[in-house]
């Protein structure tokens, strides 16, 4: 798997290991990789890496994690061009090198946000609107059509969990309920799908595993308004009074609901997450009180 010490791939690793599976794990520094696994470093995106990689390795299957998304500048970075590069030179040397599966990870944005809210990978009309992803879906049109190999493509929808980047909504708020600052928000009326980082990890986990092809959403498939996520942190904090609805301006144009429809992740691969989200919530909570050394 590459992309392994990420804020996904490290808790794909767990699971995969747990499963009896061989893991040989990739990460530009291979000392950030966690685990019992085989850790190689470097960068993918170098001239030939994709395919040493591969040689080295020859593994049966290829999980690809690997991309650019530092917060913030993600959607327009020109990284974009080259992971897609990267992804495909993978895959090219897999195919060589008679690898049996290959498994992709792209993003629910790939999505035109349907009139329902929910999201379904054979009805809803894929249109992605930022480079990143277009990019991403550029790579599946691409490698959905390479044939000779079992090819899956996950489409990740609203994460959480430990090892969040502490600018997202989750970890924004949780950090500042852990140092007992206020914790402003929109009046969190958007609809959106959460889902642990820890039971993503477990879900790319049974897909890898599976013999399931084509895309599948990796969510809860239940949705939440943001606006509930901050008040539940709030009452697990002990702190709701720090909880600031309506503080700051609505999203302009934002999206009034965004939800997974699972039931090939729950039907096919056989997945279902293995917490509620109050106590991921409170496991995440309880993460960052203890990173921001926050109180008792």
């Amino acid at each position: 798997m590459t992309g392994a010490s990420g804020f996904v791939g490290r808790q794909t690793i767990g699971a995969l290991a747990r499963a009896g599976v061989e893991v040989h794990a990739h990460a530009q520094h291979a000392e950030k990789v966690d685990g019992a696994v085989v850790a190689y470093g470097g960068d993918l995106r170098a001239p030939g890496a994709a395919g040493a990689l591969i040689n080295r390795v020859r593994p049966d299957t290829v999980l690809h994690l690997a991309w650019n998304v530092e917060h913030g500048a993600f959607w327009t970075s020109r990284d974009n061009l080259d992971w897609t590069a990267a992804t495909l030179l993978l895959a090219r040397a897999a195919l060589d090198a008679g690898v049996q599966r290959f498994v992709g990870v792209g993003t629910c944005f790939e999505y035109r946000w349907p009139d329902d809210g929910t999201c379904n990978e054979g009805t809803t009309e894929i249109a992605p609107a930022t480079l990143y992803a277009v990019a991403k879906d550029a790579a599946r049109r691409v490698l959905q059509e390479l044939g000779d190999i079992s090819f899956a493509w996950a489409r990740l929808f609203y994460l959480y969990g430990p090892f969040e980047h502490e600018a997202r909504l989750v970890a924004s708020l949780a950090a500042k309920l852990a140092r007992g600052e206020a914790a402003p928000l929109s009046r969190g009326l958007a609809v959106r799908d959460f889902l642990d980082t820890r039971d993503a990890g477990a879900a790319l986990a049974a897909l890898v595993l599976s013999e399931t092809t084509g895309a599948v959403n990796i969510a809860s498939g239940e949705g939440v308004s943001v606006a509930s996520i901050a008040e539940r942190l709030g009452a697990i904090a002990g702190r709701s009074d720090l909880i600031r609805v309506g503080a700051l301006p609505d999203r302009p144009d934002e999206p009034p609901r965004i939800v997974a429809d699972v039931r090939r992740l729950r039907d096919e691969v056989r997945f279902r997450p293995s917490r509620t989200l109050d106590e991921g919530l409170a496991e995440t909570y309880a993460w960052w009180r203890a990173e921001v050394g926050g109180r008792p």
